[in-house]
């Protein structure tokens, strides 16, 4: 009998309003609902200065919508109408609201479009979370 390797589990899907901040190592299948170019910097024409590009995509699944920051090639994965899988992705918090990226540990891939429609009016993005800082006696 094979062994099983370790590390190599089957990925738990989570869905949108499952997400909480400071969490991290989700797998989510998500339809790209808009899909917005943030910041492009560097030449475009292959020269040795890095490129970086961010878009913010307002992706989400029959739970919620979430906004994703895509990086760089990730970029052209998250059109706006494709359904893409986020493996291995975490919770960011900017300005105080949860954001979703996937980092060089993880990995955004094109799957075939997805049969549920997305519940665009439970954005968790526009929750607004506080720091608190808990003090243990």
């Amino acid at each position: 009998m094979a062994e099983a390797k370790p590390g190599m589990r089957k990925p738990v899907f989570t869905k949108v309003d499952q997400l909480r901040p400071g969490t991290s190592g989700h797998t989510l299948t998500v339809k790209v609902v808009t899909a917005k170019m943030v910041l492009q910097k560097g030449r475009p024409d292959g020269s040795q200065v890095r490129q970086m590009r961010i878009a913010e995509c307002l992706v989400g699944d029959e739970t919620g919508v979430i906004v994703f920051t895509a990086r760089n090639e990730q970029v052209d994965l998250v059109k706006a109408g494709s359904t893409v899988i986020l493996r291995n992705a975490k919770i960011d918090m900017f300005r105080g609201s949860m954001r979703l990226a996937v980092d060089k540990w993880g990995r955004v891939e094109v799957t075939e479009d997805a049969d549920f429609e997305v519940k665009e009016d439970n954005n968790l993005s526009l929750v607004e979370y506080e720091l608190v800082n808990v003090v243990e006696e």
